[in-house]
């Protein structure tokens, strides 16, 4: 593999680069981290991999994703969509690898049902030390499926390959959403102190003046500051809450409005202004929607 940042587009291209054997089928494959052991093509070289990745380690196998490591002293699932940075480091080479890695094409569920879905899974968006944590008996299903892709794949390429191994790829993301939301809720007191950090944050943002001087705060900004990716803290938040982030955020921003209008004699359009909306309507649509009023109504009740 030349040196640079190489840019993987295919199956194929991943098996010659690495040196595997070439792969029996052109869309999906199943690699063993034993076999990234014994082709040391492609060391140290960070790439970029245009197909989805979905991997799981039992010990330090040595990946990085974009600039951190993929380092968890148990068992692990990592999701990455296609075009995400992949560097496989020398330096962090066991003497024994256990894993494998799932890589697939989007064409191979082109015109499917899960082609629809596909971005639904928000954990393929998700950080690297934000991987899902499986139990012994959660491990043992995801290998069923991955062993029902790999006979698929090796065996049996016939009229229902495809249908059979994109429904179990279907499954397969399907658990891993399940075991996601079990790890949100078996984490619930590291969740809280999230969205405690949450909290301050807009309360800080909000007596900064911020939501006047810089508009109201996105999504990526709280993200950001508590050290979470975008779509994680999304689903932490919708988890805990039953809100999603932006909605979240809005009536943090609802509330404060109620506040105020109790408190001063304040048009609408000036306070949609202090409150960071460009448009007063939508302020008012937004305030409706939460209290079953407008700001006018809202006022005069209180």
């Amino acid at each position: 593999m030349s040196k640079g940042s190489p840019n993987i587009q295919s199956i194929t291209q991943l098996h010659r680069s690495f040196g595997f054997s070439k792969p029996k089928h052109p869309l999906v494959s199943v690699v063993q981290a034993s076999e990234w052991k014994k082709n040391r093509e492609g060391i140290d070289v960070a790439y970029k991999l245009d197909l989805y990745t979905v991997s799981l380690k039992d010990k330090r196998c040595g990946f990085f994703y974009g600039r951190k490591p993929y380092d968890f002293d148990e068992s692990v699932m990592r999701f990455t969509e296609p075009n995400e940075t992949v560097i496989l480091k020398n330096s962090s080479y066991p003497n024994e690898l256990e894993g494998w890695m799932l890589v697939f094409h989007s064409d191979l569920f082109r015109n499917t049902s899960l082609e629809d879905k596909i971005d639904n899974y928000n954990f393929f968006f998700y950080a690297p030390d934000e991987a899902l944590h499986l139990s012994d008996s959660e491990e043992r299903i995801i290998l069923n499926c991955i062993d029902l892709i790999k006979n698929e794949v090796n065996e049996r390429i016939d009229n229902h390959s495809q249908t059979v191994i994109v429904s179990t790829l279907e499954l397969l993301l399907n658990l891993c959403a399940r075991f996601y939301e079990r790890q949100f809720n078996t984490r619930s007191v590291h969740n809280n102190n999230i969205i405690l950090q949450v909290n301050l944050l807009l309360q800080e943002y909000y007596d900064l003046n911020y939501l006047t001087e810089k508009g109201i705060p996105k999504v990526k900004f709280l993200a950001e500051k508590v050290g979470l990716s975008l779509n994680y803290l999304s689903d932490l938040l919708e988890k805990q809450t039953g809100k999603n982030a932006k909605t979240y955020i809005y009536n943090f921003i609802i509330d404060k409005a109620k506040i105020i209008l109790t408190e001063r004699d304040i048009s609408s359009e000036e306070l949609s202004k202090k409150l960071g909306f460009r448009f007063p309507n939508y302020f008012k649509r937004l305030f409706k929607l939460n209290t079953g009023m407008s700001p006018e109504e809202y006022k005069l009740l209180h």
